[in-house]
């Protein structure tokens, strides 16, 4: 079996999906005859045709609108903006109408839709490219917010949010779209939404991160090790809804706590998470929960989005930090 990137698993979740249920369909800015900004969608529209892989105008609220108009009588679009940061006129039928059909109607109808984008920096983009706002669509009620860390799990997440009968945010870290290969069977499974993920068990120290952060939360955990401390790390996987007993049964056993998120500090899913700590696992703490992030600025021009970004190093200064307190 050939290894594949984060981007072919996700280019193989579709196609299983186009392959078994005639009601999917992929819809977005030149996904069909050039495979996508990222060859996400590489080979699909040859495959099943351009009645089922659609390159649509420069239109993102076109996209969403009918995105949304077409779950609601039965279909399942999985759309795509090119980029985060050209999300924010699709916004409105995500908020207004994707999130609220099923409470709108009373249960008569859902919007099975998955609304997949690159997200994140590192790639040296301009800014508008190299967005992490995610906690916005974790804010609105409805949505479902998924990022997956690997190839595995992303063919697992991305099946098993087309499936959903409601709508999927899927966000994609696209600094490791090429990173960490994997044997990914095409087999259909589908891994399970709204879990955490443990990828280290560990007794001293908590580490928890979503996204491309994986990467360099795992290379802190290796060092860490090497220095004699166990650090337990957590794939949080799906933002929104946040499955915090995972997060506390890990803070039960190492008693202490630090999140990495490339997102900005003020108001983000990692502030929930802390939150949540300080609500329902406090007497388990032994130190503060520290928080390792993004700046509360706009993501800088390619020569410092490096310094930007959370590195090994400030991670490992974190867990120092809280691990000289207690």
């Amino acid at each position: 079996m050939a290894k594949v990137a984060l981007v072919e698993a996700v280019s193989m979740a579709m196609a299983h999906a186009l392959r078994e249920d005639e009601a999917v369909v992929v819809m977005g800015e030149d996904v069909g005859i050039n495979g996508g900004v990222f060859r996400a969608t590489a080979g699909l529209q040859q495959e099943f045709g351009d009645q089922r892989v659609i390159d649509t105008p420069l239109a993102e609220v076109m996209i969403a609108g009918m995105a949304v108009g077409m779950a609601a009588q039965g279909m399942k679009p999985v759309i795509e903006a090119q980029f985060m940061g050209f999300v924010y006129a699709m916004v409105d039928h995500i908020i207004s109408h994707a999130g609220r059909m099923r409470h709108r109607t009373r249960g008569r109808l859902s919007c099975p839709m998955v609304l997949r984008m690159p997200f994140g920096g590192g790639i040296h983009a301009p800014e508008h490219h190299s967005e992490s706002t995610e906690a916005m669509f974790a804010h609105m009620p409805g949505i479902r917010v998924v990022i997956p860390s690997s190839p595995s799990r992303a063919y697992g997440l991305l099946l098993a949010a087309i499936r959903d009968p409601d709508p999927v945010v899927f966000l994609e870290p696209k600094r490791i779209y090429r990173w960490g290969k994997e044997e990914v069977p095409d087999d259909g499974e589908e891994l399970p939404l709204d879990v955490c993920f443990v990828l280290r068990d560990g007794s001293d120290v908590t580490l928890v991160t979503w996204g491309a952060m994986v990467k360099e939360t795992l290379e802190a955990a290796d060092k860490l090790a090497s220095e004699g401390i166990s650090a337990e790390v957590i794939d949080v996987a799906t933002i929104s809804p946040l499955d915090m007993d995972t997060i506390i049964e890990s803070v039960e056993k190492t008693g202490r706590c630090v999140i990495v998120s490339e997102a900005p500090r003020n108001c983000g899913v990692a502030a929930e998470i802390a939150a949540n700590l300080a609500d329902a696992g406090l007497y388990n703490l032994h130190a503060p929960v520290k928080r390792v992030t993004g700046y509360d600025t706009v993501m800088p021009l390619y020569r410092m989005e490096m310094k930007y970004m959370p590195s090994v190093k400030r991670i490992l200064g974190a867990v120092n930090e809280i691990l000289e307190v207690s």
